[in-house]
């Protein structure tokens, strides 16, 4: 009857995987490069997972720091670079359903 413990991975882990890479040897190769492009709904499974983290009010803010992320790593979403998804998404040009 113990406590349950429940990890969830960080938001650049998620990113990383769902950028389906090769796995890599960390111990030997350093610096790579993330350079793949996600679709929004990759984003937005990610940020399913990380919501119970998030300190966003809304799930659209959620979506933005995974985005936040994705600039970090290094990454495109739908072919644009996250910062302008982000924009696109305060705008209201591109709509985020709640959860």
């Amino acid at each position: 009857m113990g406590a349950q413990i429940e990890v969830i991975p960080s938001a650049s882990a998620l990113v990383i995987k769902a950028l389906k890479e090769p796995p890599r040897d960390k111990k030997k190769v350093k610096d790579i490069k993330h350079d793949g492009d996600l679709t929004l709904n990759d984003v937005i499974e990610a940020a399913k997972i990380m919501r119970p983290r998030s300190m966003a009010k809304a799930f659209s803010g959620t979506v933005k720091e995974i985005l936040g992320t994705c600039f970090s790593v290094g990454c495109t979403v739908d072919g644009m670079g996250p910062r302008e998804v982000q924009a696109k998404i305060s705008s209201g040009e591109i709509a985020i359903p709640d959860m």
